[in-house]
């Protein structure tokens, strides 16, 4: 085995330690920074992975940052070091008087290239051959780039991004760059300015509100990592780094990662019940547009968790499977579906909508029906009380308004079941349409309002 060489700087080691006041008389005392040892020694296979232990006495939770953008935690840990160079790996104990630090200068001699040659490296950065790496972009083309819904949940539940939505908001022309080169570089080029999630804007400088575009200059020096934890794959940046949207985390959950695809899932720190999913593309790629066919197909929702129509509320909140509130007369249902428009600026356009994968073919079914109960305690003089029904073509993304044919449906009867009917026979013979979005309260308007809606049904 090559000598590997190292260089100790235990004793001027960047000690940053910090002690817990002594409040409560039973904590032991806080730890200083002379005490926190660590040792390293290179694995039996490859010498630059080495093997990192923590020697300091007392200790209940060990961190480590080995300085190339790879932390874990543990009395032992593994650090993997592809490129020569000099990393400061740092130490940090915690026992219950508090914590403190040390850090070591390791010296890598050697370059190991096979260590680069990682399936995963190389989608992301175009391999080792690609000197200036790869850039990525948020697919701003595509419907569901960006989307927000439980931290524990798979999928954007509450909202996801149409195409070209967030146009305005300065990250469509955002730049990600990822490069196995240069100590695994990453580059975030944003021309100035950067979308920040609202409530996390302090992170960056900014004040704290609903989502806004701020004018922000990235850091440089900034390192990309990848990991596993429990199964799950990570992609982390250093020093306070993101990727397009800032939420105030700089690590991301790698849901998918292929040659065109990086989807990412990133947790909010100002409200950690929230996550983020962001969809990429690498920079000048187009999905290619693979056409539906036309279908003559029923479409049926009852509401009550057993329909199979995939639908997204966008900018509300809706809940199927809700008790009904007034199962008499028209709909006596035990489940129904809950609509609630929400109040604000953010909120005019909520919606509740469904892309299907089909073109729906209206030569024979062109008639949609729905069951609508709309309170009596909703202010009616700023809520509209009607229900729209439109046909869009999801190909055209966030223009699909301009091409869509609507028919609104007034209702002046409160506090009771109505069926309305939806006549599209007008258009039978047009084939392009796969979107059916619903919206109650109208649009273009502030104001909140709470609603149900059950049996929406095509038939022939």
């Amino acid at each position: 085995m090559k000598r590997l060489h190292y260089i100790f700087i235990l004793l001027i080691s960047v000690v940053s330690w910090a002690g817990c006041k002594q409040e409560d008389p039973e904590l032991g005392a806080a730890p200083v920074s002379d005490i926190v040892k660590f040792s390293f020694k290179p694995s039996e296979d490859n010498e630059n992975i080495l093997i990192f232990s923590n020697e300091t006495p007392g200790v209940g939770r060990a961190n480590w940052d080995f300085g190339n953008g790879q932390k874990e935690n543990g009395q032992t840990a593994t650090g993997r070091f592809a490129t020569a160079g000099d990393y400061t790996v740092t130490l940090t104990v915690f026992t219950s008087g508090g914590y403190a630090s040390a850090s070591q200068v390791v010296h890598i001699a050697n370059t190991k290239s096979e260590m680069l040659d990682v399936p995963e490296y190389n989608l992301l950065t175009g391999g080792a051959k690609n000197q200036t790496g790869k850039t990525w972009v948020i697919e701003k083309d595509y419907p569901g780039h960006m989307g927000v819904g439980p931290i524990e949940a798979l999928t954007p539940e509450w909202w996801t991004a149409g195409a070209n939505e967030k146009a305005s908001e300065g990250m469509y022309d955002d730049e990600m760059v990822f490069n196995l080169n240069n100590n695994f570089e990453y580059i975030y080029n944003n021309h100035g300015t950067t979308f920040v999630n609202g409530a996390n804007a302090a992170g960056l400088g900014g004040t704290k509100g609903s989502d806004y575009t701020m004018s922000y200059t990235p850091p440089t020096n900034m390192k990309w990592s990848m990991s596993e934890e429990n199964g799950k794959k990570y992609l982390s940046i250093s020093g306070g780094g993101f990727i397009a949207y800032y939420t105030g985390v700089s690590k991301y959950q790698v849901l998918a990662l292929s040659e065109n695809e990086l989807y990412l899932k990133v947790a909010d720190q100002a409200t950690p019940a929230n996550a983020w999913w962001l969809r990429l593309v690498p920079k000048g790629y187009s999905r290619p547009v693979v056409e539906k066919p036309s279908k003559a197909l029923d479409i049926t929702d009852h509401f009550d968790g057993t329909g199979k129509v995939k639908w997204v509320a966008e900018n509300i909140d809706f809940t199927p499977n809700f008790d009904n509130p007034g199962p008499l007369s028209v709909n006596a249902s035990p489940k129904v579906a809950r609509y609630i428009r929400k109040a604000g600026n953010d909120f005019q356009y909520g919606n509740l909508q469904v892309t299907l994968d089909y073109r729906m073919d209206l030569s024979q079914r062109n008639k949609f029906t729905v069951k609508v109960l709309l309170p009596g305690y909703n202010n009616y003089s700023e809520v509209k009380p009607q229900i729209a029904l439109k046909l869009q073509n999801s190909l055209e993304g966030g223009n699909a308004w301009q091409t869509q044919y609507e028919i609104v449906k007034p209702i002046s009867t409160y506090n009771q079941w109505v069926e309305v009917e939806f006549d599209f026979s007008a258009i039978s013979t047009v084939t392009k349409y796969d979107k059916i979005v619903l919206q109650i309260g109208g649009e273009g308007h502030p104001y909140p309002g709470i609603f149900y809606m059950d049996d929406f049904e095509l038939k022939k």
